[in-house]
């Protein structure tokens, strides 16, 4: 049987990514003793009136279909989020609710691209970004950074690859996985290209809630009529399996994205938006109770790794992961994933899977509790050491 070009676009470079995750989650289930550090699931509970709040919609009722692109209540409280959080004045039809940020990612790359144009991503990009943006038929081209330069993005490398055919700039601040925050000149430079070029930007802001404040540096309110914010509750509010998120756009994207959702999602449940405008009104304490639960787990993080031979760790400016760069003992970050998983039991992630730069580097997730991070480094810190000894005595 035949399918069609989609399913090879769908897959992407990035979709075995998560091969040792899913075989170590499968193994936590079965009762054994692994550690699963590859994924951005925050080891603490949704705010309690959230939950509350959800459990009264439910045992009210709330349970039918909801307006295709969300609940006014809900819209409104994420168009003032935008205005605290990024200083863009929006109202709610400037808001479009979906299925988490991811989802919000994808209905962005059907509406602004095609067979036929190109769309630059900033490198390292997480690993969905390859088959979301090329799932519209348009390619990807990559703008690398480099681990020497911090991976910061290069305006000069973004400018060599603008062509006639370029459509959008696609990138994450703070970026999952390096934890890099764009500042006012490399955004400046952005928007520059961005206007000289007649250019859509994307900008997936779903870790801003942790950044220093809860705020990141943003284009959408200079160039309100081009930018597009992505965001979520999912991470600086301790909601990923809620899937709450929303695209922030021009009316006029607002309007296709709406069309789109109707197709695609078809609303939001009425007691996961009603939630979600709780979560908005305490965003200001909670993400700041996850902002210093992270802040204290990547220090626990960097100082349980700091000594191991061959490791340096890439000290991250939000987030909750580290990048480390693993090329010191030998091995790629595919091959450290995998050989520390079979010696060890503990889950990391390839960083090769965000792009050429980090292929010699592996991705830690720091957001458990200290005991967990201090058992995965001591059992990382044997795996080097056990293999260090190893090759010693083979050479």
């Amino acid at each position: 049987m035949k399918f069609s070009p989609l399913v090879d676009r769908i897959a992407g470079e990035g979709s075995d990514a998560w091969i040792t995750h899913y075989e170590a989650w499968r193994a936590r289930d079965r009762g054994e003793d692994v550690i699963l550090l590859s994924v951005g699931d925050p080891d603490i509970d949704t705010p309690v009136p959230v939950v509350d709040r959800a459990v009264e919609g439910l045992r009210a009722g709330d349970t039918h279909y909801t307006p295709a692109p969300g609940r006014d209540s809900f819209r409104e409280a994420i168009a003032l989020d935008q205005s605290r959080r990024n200083g863009h004045e929006v109202s709610a039809h400037n808001v479009v609710v979906t299925s988490g940020a991811q989802n919000a990612l994808f209905i962005a790359s059907l509406c602004l691209a095609g067979p036929g144009d190109e769309v630059i991503a900033f490198e390292p990009m997480y690993p969905t970004y390859p088959a979301t943006i090329e799932v519209s038929g348009a390619r990807l081209i990559r703008a690398g950074a480099s681990a020497k330069g911090g991976f910061r993005p290069d305006l000069d490398g973004i400018k060599r690859a603008i062509t006639p055919r370029t459509r959008a700039l696609f990138f994450a601040t703070p970026s999952n996985p390096s934890g890099v925050i764009l500042n006012e000149e490399e955004l400046a430079g952005i928007a520059e290209l961005a206007l000289k070029h007649d250019l859509w930007i994307v900008a997936d802001q779903v870790y801003a809630g942790l950044a220093p404040d809860g705020r990141v540096p943003s284009l959408a309110s200079k160039l309100p009529d081009r930018v597009v914010t992505i965001c979520s509750l999912s991470k600086s509010l301790s909601m990923p399996g809620w899937r709450a998120g929303w695209m922030v756009a021009p009316l006029d994207l607002a309007l296709h994205a709406e069309h789109l959702v109707m197709c695609m999602l078809f609303g939001l449940p009425g007691f996961i938006q009603d939630a979600g405008v709780t979560a908005l009104r305490i965003a200001s304490q909670a993400e700041a109770n996850v902002r210093d639960y992270c802040a204290r787990r990547r220090e626990w993080m960097q100082t349980g790794l700091s000594g191991i031979p061959g490791l340096k760790c890439h000290r991250p400016e939000a987030g909750m992961f580290m990048l480390v760069d693993v090329a010191e003992t030998g091995l790629t970050g595919r091959e450290f994933m995998l050989e520390l998983y079979a010696a060890e039991k503990v889950s990391v992630l390839d960083g090769g899977v965000f792009g050429a730069a980090t292929t010699g580097v592996v991705r830690i997730c720091f957001a458990t509790e200290q005991k967990t991070i201090e058992d995965a480094c001591a059992r990382i810190r044997r795996f080097v050491s056990f293999r260090s000894a190893a090759s010693a005595t083979r050479r």
